[in-house]
């Protein structure tokens, strides 16, 4: 989504509603008006309800890491700069042999740091569904093979990195025991796979396992 019709900025962030769909067992996210104008209060106030793993989010290294990096001790310079978007045609998961010869490249021309990819979840609205147990995923050789390969952001197109049922704690302990930071819940649907340059911050929760993030990024020519 276009932040405004003349910008060249893409919004990658999921709206908050109580329509956004969130991982069993975790907090449902809810949003209700406390003061309100309309009502005759003198603002308009209102109260949060959610988890630290809604919607788009980063997660802490401690997520899933004992003794790990808290949200709110992220290298900040790391959630700014360029990032390559990768298109994943498996409809089920992302695998090492489809993705090695892109990243083989990026490693080449200095673009590995941050990677996002845009997989099947992106053609959907998801953010406005039930929980999708399918989701798209890393298997685990991918995962190994982005933290052999030095990435340090990575970010997907659902709400976890690993999948529902399956895989989900191996691919988090690959990816955060390496120091690698999961930007999770992105909206993708309108990024075309390219060098991007992309903003991702979440809030500054102190020992935080996760932060809800507002990500942003715009096209660059590589």
């Amino acid at each position: 989504m276009k932040l405004t019709h003349d910008s060249p900025w893409l919004d990658f962030t999921a709206p908050l509603s109580d329509r956004l769909p969130v991982w069993p067992d975790n907090p449902e996210f809810s949003h209700e008006r406390k003061q309100c104008l309309e009502h005759g209060d003198d603002a308009n106030v209102s109260r949060l309800a959610t988890g630290t793993h809604t919607g788009t989010h980063i997660d802490g290294l401690n997520h899933f890491i004992q003794g790990g990096l808290a949200i709110d001790e992220m290298p900040l310079d790391l959630m700014v700069g360029h990032c390559l978007i990768i298109e994943v045609a498996d409809p089920k998961q992302i695998k090492a042999r489809e993705i090695a010869p892109q990243l083989r490249k990026a490693t080449n021309e200095g673009l590995a740091r941050r990677v996002f990819f845009k997989t099947a979840n992106s053609r959907r609205p998801w953010y406005r569904e039930k929980f999708d147990e399918s989701a798209v995923h890393f298997s685990v050789d991918a995962a190994r093979l982005l933290a052999d390969s030095g990435v340090e952001l990575v970010g997907l197109d659902y709400l976890s990195v690993g999948g529902f049922g399956g895989n989900v704690v191996e691919v988090h302990h690959t990816f955060l025991g390496a120091g690698m930071w999961c930007v999770e819940g992105l909206l993708l649907g309108e990024a075309e796979p390219g060098a991007y340059e992309v903003a991702c911050l979440p809030i500054r929760l102190e020992g935080g396992d996760a932060g809800l993030a507002r990500v942003i990024g715009r096209k660059v020519e590589r």
